[in-house]
């Protein structure tokens, strides 16, 4: 089998899942506002979380592409389960990119097969997209670091058995930037609230506490001082993962929207009759398809190893992402009364839309990054 069936295989499984057996719980898995154990599951058990990931580590062996276009089935089905796929990639890119053989083998592996959860500690109360400013420090004492702070918007915190913290080691912006990880039940670590969220219901969201957490020097991921430059690297890897997922959510609405206006009748014909409606549909359809393209560009280049991905990384993330929340927010214009309504998922599907344009960087920032790009290359 070459890459492109081994693509349509994975997509496929994918899209079939996601269709006859994700699909129909996603309005309640957003009412409980609880993890879908049970999607989870399935998803590890048809193999969707390490998709990308070599065989050696535990995952499937397949490129970037696949991995993206897993997320778009998915996410057309439920955006909130199609976090555990993102959060996911986000927790083994560090460990891909700059751990050990030995830390690769113990702790990507579980993750590509789904066996447990992992989360990135990122995000603190005063270090959102600067993330320089973190002031999470892991201070040496012999062989271990101590490491002490706070996180907040933890994405699968206190379900997640392993984690990926960025710490400060040094004074340097930058360069004091260091990546330890810990593993679930270590001393000190612990969890705030479940976050009570617009969006994304089923995916929980957590505050994280580490209190003299002390950690072997072996944890750290890369060298000291590394973590910083991991991190943008990781960023180049995951912003387009959460383009897929935009594309997933906008495709998800505008499926639904036409045939509901396919269906719909008003003036004695159905509104798909009409050229205003066609020209709304016309634009989504068009924003979709770019947004789609832009995310697999990305995804090609990360899979060629070409320099320069991180404009590309930020145009697929901010451009897909903007995407959905105009996509889903037509939808909702299309359907009228009915898509403000609980009852039908376009409503569901824009709430959900709304946090690709603020996670893995603010959309604001991807413009930064893009913008840089243009007058320093």
């Amino acid at each position: 089998m070459n890459l492109l069936e081994e693509q349509q295989m994975m997509q496929q499984v994918a899209r079939k899942i996601a269709k006859e057996q994700i699909e129909p719980k996603a309005a309640e898995v957003d009412q409980l506002g609880e993890m879908p154990w049970s999607n989870i599951r399935l998803m590890a058990q048809n193999g969707l979380f390490g998709v990308h990931v070599p065989e050696e580590y535990g995952g499937a062996g397949g490129d970037m592409i696949s991995h993206v276009a897993v997320i778009e089935e998915i996410a057309a089905a439920c955006a909130s389960t199609s976090v555990a796929l993102s959060t996911q990639a986000l927790a083994i890119a560090p460990f891909l990119l700059a751990g050990t053989e030995e830390q690769k083998k113990r702790y990507v592996t579980p993750l590509a097969k789904g066996d447990v959860l992992g989360s990135f500690g990122i995000t603190e109360p005063s270090a959102g997209s600067d993330v320089a400013s973190a002031a999470t420090t892991a201070k040496k004492y012999g062989d271990d670091y101590i490491l002490n702070g706070q996180k907040v918007f933890i994405t699968n915190a206190g379900d997640s058995e392993i984690y990926v913290f960025v710490t400060r080691t040094s004074e340097d912006r930058t360069k004091g930037i260091s990546l330890f990880l810990v593993e679930k039940g270590t001393p000190g670590l612990t969890f705030g609230k479940k976050e009570d969220k617009m969006g994304i219901r089923g995916s929980t969201t957590r505050e994280v506490f580490l209190e003299d957490v002390r950690v072997s020097k072996h944890n750290m991921l890369g060298s000291e001082g590394e973590g910083f430059k991991i991190l943008m690297n990781v960023f180049n890897e995951t912003r387009p993962v959460v383009g897929s997922q935009a594309v997933g959510i906008a495709r998800g609405a505008y499926d639904y929207a036409v045939d509901y206006v396919k269906d719909r009748k008003q003036f004695g014909k159905p509104i798909a009759n009409f050229q205003m409606i066609q020209a709304m549909l016309a634009d989504m359809r068009m924003q979709i398809e770019s947004s789609r393209l832009l995310v697999y560009k990305a995804a090609s280049m990360i899979d060629r190893n070409e320099k320069g991905v991180a404009p590309y990384s930020s145009m697929a993330k901010c451009f897909a992402s903007d995407t959905a929340m105009k996509v889903t927010t037509d939808a909702v214009q299309l359907l009228g009364g009915y898509g403000y309504l609980k009852d039908f998922p376009v409503e569901r599907m824009m709430r959900d839309a709304k946090i690709t344009q603020i996670y893995e960087g603010t959309n604001q920032i991807q413009r930064i990054i893009i913008g840089n790009h243009i007058l320093n290359d």
